[in-house]
C-alpha cells in the first residue's frame, strides 16, 4: 500500500492536471466559438460556388474542349492525397480518424496497382503516417505558427496541388479533414478536387455565359479548388476546437473522479495509521 506522503503527492499532481485539462477546455470553448463562426459563414459561399461550378460543368460535359481541371489529364495513376490534420494534440480522435480515412484510402489505391504520393498539412498527421506511408510524402504544409487561417493559406496550399497537376506528377488529388457537425461529433471527409466533381447541375442551360462556359471555368476551376481547400480548413480548424473542448472536459471530469479515489485511499490510510498508533500507546501502558 503507498505511503501517505506518496497519496499525498499524487493528489496533488492530479489537481495540477486537472487544473490544466479545464483551462485548455474553456480556450478551447473560446477558440471554438469564433472557429464555428468562421466555418458556418464560409459555406454559403462554397454551397453557391459549387452550384455555379456544377451548372457550368454540366454545360460543357464532356467536350474535347473542357478544361483539364475538369476533365483530367486523362490518366488515373497517380493520385495525391492532402491530409489535413492539427498541429497539437490533446483532442481526443480528431487527427487519428482523418488518417484512419487517408490509411485506407491509400491501401486501396496501392493494392489496385495505383502510385500514391501524400501532401500533409498538420504535423499530427505526418507523425502518424510517417511510420507506414513515409515513401510517399511530397512535401508538408507547417501551421504552427498561423494564429487565424485565412484565404492566403489555402491558396498557397492550392499552388502547389495546382503545380504538381499541371507538371504530370498528380493525376488526381483528394483532400482528407474533419467536416464540422457539433462539439461531439465530427465528420471524416474525403473529397476529390481534381479533376474537379461538383455535386448537383443540370445539363439544361439556365444562362447564357459570356464568354463560354469553357473560358469561364477554365479560370474558375483554380479559384474553386483554393475555395474547397479553405472550407477544408475551417471546418478542420472548428472540428479540432470542438473535438479538444470534449476531450479536455472528459479529461477534466476523469480526474475528478480519480480524486475522489485518492482521497477515499489517503483517509482510510491515515486513519489505519492512527488506529494502530493508538492500539500502540494502549498496549504500552497496560504491560506498564
Amino acid at each position: 500500500m503507498p505511503s501517505l506522503k506518496a497519496l499525498k503527492n499524487r493528489i496533488g499532481s492530479v489537481k495540477n492536471t486537472r487544473k490544466i485539462t479545464k483551462a485548455m477546455q474553456m480556450v478551447a470553448a473560446a477558440k471554438l466559438r469564433r472557429a464555428q463562426e468562421a466555418a458556418v459563414a464560409g459555406r454559403p459561399y462554397a454551397e453557391r460556388m459549387n452550384a455555379v461550378m456544377a451548372s457550368l460543368a454540366a454545360g460543357v460535359g464532356a467536350s474535347e474542349s473542357a478544361p483539364k481541371l475538369l476533365a483530367g489529364n486523362g490518366r488515373d495513376q497517380v493520385h495525391l492525397l492532402v491530409v489535413m490534420t492539427a498541429e497539437r494534440g490533446l483532442c481526443g480522435g480528431f487527427n487519428s480518424s482523418i488518417v484512419k480515412l487517408a490509411r485506407a484510402r491509400a491501401t486501396e489505391l496501392t493494392a489496385q496497382g495505383k502510385t500514391v504520393k501524400i501532401l500533409t498539412v498538420g504535423k499530427k498527421g505526418r507523425e502518424q503516417l510517417k511510420r507506414d506511408w513515409a515513401q510517399a510524402f511530397t512535401s508538408h504544409v507547417d501551421l504552427t505558427e498561423v494564429k487565424r487561417i485565412g484565404y492566403a493559406n489555402a491558396q498557397s496550399i492550392a499552388r502547389e496541388v495546382l503545380a504538381a497537376f499541371e507538371a504530370g506528377e498528380a493525376d488526381v488529388v483528394t483532400i482528407f479533414y474533419n467536416r464540422f457537425q457539433s462539439v461531439i461529433a465530427q465528420i471524416p471527409t474525403m473529397q476529390q478536387i481534381i479533376p474537379a466533381k461538383f455535386e448537383g447541375g443540370s445539363a439544361e442551360a439556365l444562362y447564357d455565359y459570356e464568354p463560354s462556359e469553357e473560358a469561364i471555368l477554365a479560370d474558375l476551376l483554380p479559384r474553386s479548388v483554393a475555395t474547397q481547400i479553405f472550407t477544408a480548413l475551417l471546418e478542420n480548424g472548428a472540428s479540432e476546437q470542438g473535438a479538444r473542448m470534449s476531450a479536455m472536459d472528459n479529461a477534466t471530469r476523469n480526474a475528478g473522479d480519480m480524486i475522489n479515489k485518492l482521497t477515499i485511499q489517503y483517509n482510510r490510510s491515515r486513519q489505519a495509521a492512527i488506529t494502530k498508533e493508538l492500539i500502540e500507546i494502549i498496549s504500552g501502558a497496560e504491560a506498564l
